[in-house]
């Protein structure tokens, strides 16, 4: 099936999350889903981050393909030996990765709108992290399709 849709970023359905006082971090972003085919393993949807505001500490499982649209992109990759590499990604950035990765991210000064294609041919996309890199809640492309929050 072919699908073509053109729209204005007001009118789409956005899912607002926060975080709590839980959270060391100020976490503040809306989702929307723009279309998902399980059957295909693919998800597509895009996150506005508030002002140097995070979404959840997460892994990504899924192959991720993203684009900046508007505003700067910062992601802090944790690597294996415990490091932490902060990448700015300022708007029309593109970038692909096979899945993996262990991150934060967050809008910068003026915030961002980034769009994420997702590839997982188990369905499993993220997994929401504690400090301790334990997995507290996962997101499929079936979940994040009905209601999108990324398992927070």
């Amino acid at each position: 099936m072919t699908f073509e849709a053109r729209f204005d970023l007001d009118d789409l359905d956005w899912t607002h999350m926060e975080g709590g006082p839980e959270f060391d971090y100020p976490v503040d972003f809306d989702l929307a889903v723009l279309g998902s085919q399980p059957e295909n393993g693919t998800l597509d949807l895009l996150v506005r981050f508030a002002p140097n505001s995070h979404c959840h500490f997460h892994r990504h499982v899924a192959a991720t393909r993203t684009l900046v649209l508007q505003g700067e992109h910062h992601v802090f990759d944790i690597e294996p030996n415990g490091e932490t590499v902060h990448k700015i990604k300022p708007a029309g950035t593109y970038s692909q990765s096979p899945g993996g990765e262990v991150h934060m991210e967050r809008g910068g000064p003026e915030g961002a709108i980034v769009l994420f294609n997702l590839h997982s041919p188990t369905g499993v996309l993220f997994e929401s992290l504690d400090a301790d890199h334990n997995v507290i809640a996962s997101s499929t492309i079936e979940s994040m399709s009905e209601n999108p929050s990324l398992g927070a």
